[in-house]
């Protein structure tokens, strides 16, 4: 999510900010509402473990972001709306994830959202104020390569646990604090190769530790947890797949660059995971929680089978857009 945001194309993300906004939209509004029902018929889930679950396939990570910037599409348009669209999607599905739990603590008064949306904007101030002055005198003072990057790394730590901090969850935090850096670390340098190279040694080792998360005794218990894998990966996915390609058509743009943002906006990784967890803390009764052992296995699946699907389709749809564009 960071490297999403300092690769972003700020001039193109200015010049599409209505279509940014429309697509952030679509690509929450139609997987939440599928996956909602979904959820209460099909699975026969309570409507605020239905609400969460439909928040979490609304979100979208930017798993298979890497692979566009190996064919240098990170600002083709398509690229640019599925990243700023990506950032609105988990914005709102964060904020339904906050007024769920804080409903299970009696704080969901007018008193929590004006709170809430205090600390929101004094944390956004507050970073877009301090972190463009201490990197530009930061980078002014220390031209030693290691260096910058050991800054850069801290900023992002730095505002991750601050997000959490606010009620955010930390990916949000990162995904901002790229924005801010976006002009301060120049595309082709030592310091761009030394955090791209770390961000892909991230993503395999993320993977690694959600396989670890799964239950294995539980796939073979019934055929439950395949149903539920079956309608999560369906709905949420077709959700996502429904929103690019109609947001394509409204945008005029062609069906390839549809495959290309259903592929951008599809994998399901970090959030998922972090919202999974508080549903898994949030007890309705004593012993029994909004989330159990088997929503969980069925999430970490699905973070799997999307990353997947994410993948495949972004790399056939980035050489295509490659090939067109040498054309």
């Amino acid at each position: 999510m960071f490297l999403a945001g300092l690769e972003m194309d700020m001039g193109g993300l200015k010049k599409n900010r209505n279509s940014v906004i429309v697509f952030g939209m679509l690509t929450f509004i139609i997987p939440f509402a599928m996956t909602y029902f979904m959820g209460i018929s099909l699975l026969g889930y309570l409507p605020l473990a239905s609400l969460l679950l439909s928040a979490i396939m609304a979100s979208n990570t930017l798993i298979a972001y890497p692979i566009g910037g190996r064919y240098g599409l990170t600002r083709h348009t398509s690229s640019t709306l599925s990243v700023g669209s990506s950032m609105i999607a988990l914005f709102m599905a964060l904020i339904v994830m906050a007024s769920i739990v804080n409903s299970f603590h009696g704080n969901g008064g007018i008193v929590f959202w004006l709170l809430f949306i205090l600390r929101f904007v004094a944390y956004c101030v507050g970073l877009i104020m301090v972190i463009p002055r201490v990197t530009r005198w930061f980078l002014r003072r220390y031209s030693d390569a290691v260096m910058q990057f050991i800054f850069i790394l801290a900023i992002v730590f730095l505002s991750a646990a601050l997000s959490d901090a606010v009620g955010l969850e930390g990916i949000f935090g990162a995904f901002l604090s790229g924005l801010i850096l976006n002009r301060f670390v120049p595309r082709v340098s030592p310091l761009m190769n030394r955090i791209e190279f770390t961000g892909a040694l991230f993503i395999p080792y993320f993977l690694i530790g959600v396989g670890m998360l799964i239950n294995i005794r539980l796939l073979f218990v019934g055929s439950r947890i395949l149903w539920v894998v079956f309608c999560i990966v369906l709905f949420g996915t077709l959700g996502k797949a429904l929103a690019a390609y109609v947001a394509a058509r409204l945008f005029r743009m062609s069906w390839l660059s549809g495959h290309m943002m259903f592929g951008l906006t599809s994998a399901h990784a970090a959030g998922a995971i972090a919202m999974v967890m508080v549903g898994r803390r949030l007890e309705i009764t004593p012993g029994k929680y909004l989330f159990g052992d088997e929503v969980l296995n069925g999430i970490v699946i699905m973070i799997l089978f999307t990353c997947v699907i994410s993948s495949i389709i972004t790399e056939r749809a980035a050489q295509r857009l490659r090939l067109q564009e040498k054309e």
